[in-house]
């Protein structure tokens, strides 16, 4: 992104939260023609659960004080067929699905980007605490300045096309300071709370919400024994690595320690716990994923990389040692726990991000 804008017009999706608010400031201050975009992606919420209507409204106050226009545009039906079902059936099917990911590949950076292109737009920016750098081969992600911070797990899933006419302002920043930029500015929002969670569950019980779509289907908790400890209402209910929710009173003859989520046995409809948390059906050092979608695939791959297997987990050395089609397989240099089928492993060379995949079940 150069330092000035000349006038160039930048559609900002703009959230209501104060990261994308001071992206939108951080634009204006650089010459750029800013307008706002807010997107609906959830209108299912009879009992208040979701805060789109309160953000739309922090979102127009941001667009009032920063004197640029601000659109709205409705891409629930889009959000519901091809994020929110790919979820259910994620869950249906006992993976554990991961919807930021979903929406930044289907929604934030397809449709929506599209839509700001047809305003004219000659760029399209975004909150993300990533940096993205345009070189002659086209877009290349970054990691973010602030490790804590960094979003680029949930963008690793997006086209590199995609980035394409892409910027991400906060990438340099860190996020107290993106805070006293917005205390600076004036912004209005500049104390908000930050948002957590999934728009459409919101501050309410995740297994609570699951149950309005998905049947229970009751079946046993054994422990790593085959002993019956308890019962489960369903394996799409549960993770692996899950500790909390399991109703696992205390057992004679088994210690005062938490019980983890160790195997889903699908074909007996059976949830298989243990008291050691670093079980080994929990650790692995290889794993497989799925259709391993590229950013950018170097020529040379180079002999050790990075990789995590969640959001915010510390970068893992590992190699790729295998390419089966679209399914690739990696071996950590440290055994990792709790991979999760349906989470994603997102893979970097030093800074940048190469790509991503959706973990294969091991089992």
């Amino acid at each position: 992104m150069s330092a000035s804008g000349a006038g160039q017009h930048v559609v900002v999706g703009l959230s209501g939260g104060v990261d994308s608010a001071v992206t939108a400031w951080l634009l204006k201050e650089q010459g750029y023609r800013v307008s706002g975009l807010f997107m609906v992606n959830w209108t299912e919420d009879e009992a208040g659960y979701c805060t789109s209507a309160e953000d739309f409204q922090s979102a127009r106050a941001v667009a009032e004080e920063l004197q640029i226009p601000l659109h709205r545009v409705d891409f629930s039906a889009e959000y519901r067929k091809r994020v929110f079902d790919l979820f259910l059936a994620g869950y249906a099917a006992g993976k554990t699905p991961n919807p930021d990911l979903l929406c930044n590949r289907e929604v934030k950076f397809q449709p929506f980007r599209e839509h700001a292109l047809r305003l004219g737009a000659d760029w399209v920016a975004t909150g993300h605490y990533a940096q993205i750098t345009h070189e002659a081969d086209g877009p290349h992600l970054r990691r973010a300045v602030d490790d804590n911070k960094d979003q680029t797990y949930f963008l690793a899933a997006v086209a590199r096309e995609h980035f394409e006419r892409v910027l991400f302002p906060l990438g340099g920043l860190t996020k107290p300071e993106v805070r006293a930029l917005a205390q600076q500015a004036g912004l209005p929002n500049h104390a908000r709370k930050d948002s957590t969670g999934i728009c459409f569950i919101g501050e309410r019980e995740f297994r609570e919400f699951l149950a309005q779509y998905l049947k229970p289907q009751p079946g046993m908790i054994e422990d790593d024994t085959g002993a019956v400890v308890g019962q489960h209402q369903g394996l799409a209910f549960h993770t692996l690595g899950q500790r909390k929710g399991l109703a696992i009173g205390g057992r004679r003859g088994a210690r005062e320690a938490p019980w983890y989520v160790v195997a889903k046995d699908a074909s007996r409809n059976v949830l298989v716990v243990s008291q050691d948390s670093a079980h080994p059906r929990l650790m692995t050092q290889d794993i497989a994923t799925d259709a391993f979608h590229w950013i950018r695939r170097p020529a040379s791959i180079p002999a050790t990389l990075t990789a995590r297997i969640r959001h915010r987990q510390a970068l893992q050395v590992c190699a790729l040692t295998a390419i089966d089609g679209d399914r690739v397989r990696f071996r950590f240099e440290q055994a990792q726990r709790a991979a999760v089928p349906g989470q994603y492993l997102v893979l970097y060379d030093g800074d940048e991000c190469l790509g991503s995949g959706e973990i294969a079940d091991l089992g």
